[in-house]
């Protein structure tokens, strides 16, 4: 596994067909049909590889039972393991799009509407899918031959591949689909061109297919030449590669929330002075960064720094970020507090700032001098997807909606532990007396974001209340309580 101690995103799409409706997996009877026009839950498939034959892969649905076909072309979704039905291989068009031929019996997978069969000998328009990608669009992006990640370097204006951790707001990159390809959009709203120059406008040369090869990502540009890192600091453009190698392979792998924190008396808490942790800076370096990972289980919270050391809890209640492995002694359960936290640390003490700025989990009930202001900083451009779509402006109205396989890029702004919301106009998000949330305001209305578990924040409006998506598919500020319809991934 890399330094950065995160798993490649397991590869999660869409597939459509030539009359642009996507496969769908029914939960009754586990039937297939390809008359959905958008991607929801149901549309969205799991790519696993067997594990002898890289080349072999399976079509996870949303139900966990995987696409088969048998001799006569039948095609099903009710099979619970990997049996022989359900082995296929990816033939990769000039345009992106994927034919899916059985193994077992050498026929292509097409058609359309709940007439779908694997029986076809030749591949024509109706046995070709486009592919669409259904993660979470923001990534880093880590180069399988290089072993470093991608990140914005405004002074040479490019992206480079030479970061051991991708660390801070320029490692993030945003995935932007248009047209069944897709561009790759830098922290300051950039696209990168294949020539290595990014451009504020998207066009034909920032537009890329995706392509798989043994479960890696390759970029393949408008001449058919691929993605990637160059030159001693990797600048990231097209090579002369028609056909991907090694060098040319990525993995798209989750971005933990970056944040810094700062105490009661207005500094920074920093590594500055070496491995004991102490708030005692005035600005916000890659010192006084540190990446929060939310365990999944237990929903405690370890804290690592650029050195990729984690925040211990040392001798005498003492916070040292001098771990390199995580156990018990590195996590920590965070307590939202309006809009401030407060740290709980293994021995069932609340982290204190000492009079020096000294961090000390010795406390055993919270008081000004336990409380955080807590910013996320990688998180500029916020996309939010909920449990039924992404939040995306409204086509008719000022409200949001909550549902929709496409996505609107929101900016994050903070100031004194809250945050404001603007829309591409440069609107402000704000909930009306109806409690529908409506992306036209002219004044900011402050909001909470509370990093709660693994890959997901929920929002608090300023009446104490959750965001959540309605069953319709709107964005309402009216959560009493944090059901899966309040957690957003981001």
């Amino acid at each position: 596994m890399p330094a950065n101690g995160n798993r490649p995103l397991k590869l999660q799409f869409g597939l459509i067909n030539h009359d642009s409706r996507y496969l769908t997996a029914e939960s009754f009877g586990f039937k297939v049909n390809a008359s959905a026009p958008s991607l929801k839950k149901k549309q969205i498939w799991t790519l696993e590889q067997d594990s002898q034959d890289t080349q072999v892969v399976f079509l996870r649905s949303h139900l966990g039972r995987y696409l088969a076909s048998d001799k006569d072309g039948k095609v099903t979704c009710e099979a619970d393991g990997h049996n022989s039905d359900c082995r296929f291989l990816i033939v990769a068009q000039s345009d992106g799009r994927w034919a899916l031929q059985s193994e077992q019996h050498l026929r292509f997978f097409g058609g359309s509407r709940d007439y779908l069969s694997c029986f076809a000998q030749i591949i024509t328009d109706a046995e070709l899918w486009a592919v669409h990608l259904a993660l979470h669009p923001q990534a880093n992006l880590l180069s399988v031959a290089r072993k470093r990640y991608a990140h914005l370097s405004a002074d040479d204006g490019e992206i480079a591949v030479d970061m051991n951790i991708p660390w801070g707001v320029a490692a993030l990159l945003t995935l932007v689909y248009l047209d069944g390809k897709y561009c790759l959009k830098t922290c300051d709203s950039r696209f990168l061109s294949n020539d290595g120059k990014l451009l504020t406008q998207s066009g034909r040369a920032t537009a890329y297919t995706l392509e798989l090869k043994c479960g890696k990502l390759a970029f393949k540009d408008c001449e058919g030449k691929y993605l990637s890192p160059m030159g001693p600091t990797g600048t990231l453009r097209s090579g002369r590669c028609s056909k991907p190698g090694k060098d040319e392979l990525f993995d798209l792998e989750e971005s933990h929330p970056q944040v810094v924190l700062m105490a009661a008396n207005g500094r920074y808490v920093s590594l500055r002075q070496g491995v004991s942790l102490a708030a005692n800076q005035e600005d916000e370096t890659d010192m006084e960064t540190f990446q929060m990972e939310i365990d999944k289980e237990t929903r405690k919270c370890t804290f690592r720094s650029s050195q990729g050391n984690y925040w211990a809890l040392v001798a005498h209640g003492g916070i040292q970020s001098s771990a390199t492995e995580v156990s018990a002694s590195t996590m920590f359960a965070v307590e939202w507090l309006d809009h401030k936290v407060a740290l709980k640390a293994n021995n069932g003490k609340y982290i204190c700032i000492k009079k020096n700025g000294q961090l000390l989990a010795v406390s055993d009930s919270i008081g000004e001098d336990e409380q955080l202001t807590l910013k996320l900083i990688n998180r500029p451009m916020l996309i939010l997807r909920g449990e039924n779509g992404f939040i995306c402006h409204h086509k008719n109205s000022n409200a949001l909606d909550a549902s929709r396989s496409v996505y609107d890029i929101f900016t994050l702004q903070f100031s004194n532990g809250v945050y404001n919301i603007k829309g591409v106009d440069g609107r402000f998000w704000y909930v009306n007396s109806a409690g529908l949330v409506c992306s036209d305001g002219e004044a900011p209305e402050d909001f909470s974001l509370e990093l709660l578990e693994h890959g997901r924040l929920a929002i608090r409006c300023k009446n104490g209340k959750y965001l959540r998506g309605d069953q319709g598919g709107t964005l309402k500020g009216d959560g009493h309580s944090l059901s899966s319809s309040a957690l957003w991934e981001y």
